[in-house]
């Protein structure tokens, strides 16, 4: 294979080993509670969390240990980026509802 064909292959299939190496995890929002209440990623990849607010009112996702912040307006989604991370815990909140709104993220 000549060097510019080896090129041109490379940059066709780099697109999608950039995008397939963030995977999506799906949390939703409703009655002031997440769900699932514990997701599982692996440990030092990079993710993308889609979080469903399906509630009325908006709500904000917060956790210290992922070093994250962000409100979600009622009826809508955001994507937040987490990660890598380290194997373990990583808790948060809806700040807005945090005596119902509890979750966490576990890496392994």
């Amino acid at each position: 294979m000549s060097f510019w064909k080896g090129c041109a292959l490379l940059i066709m299939l780099f697109p999608s080993v950039v995008f397939a190496a963030t995977p999506d995890v799906h949390v939703s929002i409703k009655n002031h509670r997440f769900n699932p209440v514990e997701v599982h990623v692996p440990a030092g990849q990079k993710i993308r969390l889609i979080v469903d607010n399906q509630d009325a009112m908006p709500e904000e996702f917060e956790s210290h240990e992922l070093n994250r912040e962000k409100v979600i307006a009622g009826k809508s989604k955001a994507t937040i980026y987490i990660g890598p991370l380290e194997p373990g815990r990583y808790p948060f909140v809806g700040e807005f509802n945090e005596a119902t709104a509890k979750g966490v993220v576990v890496a392994e």
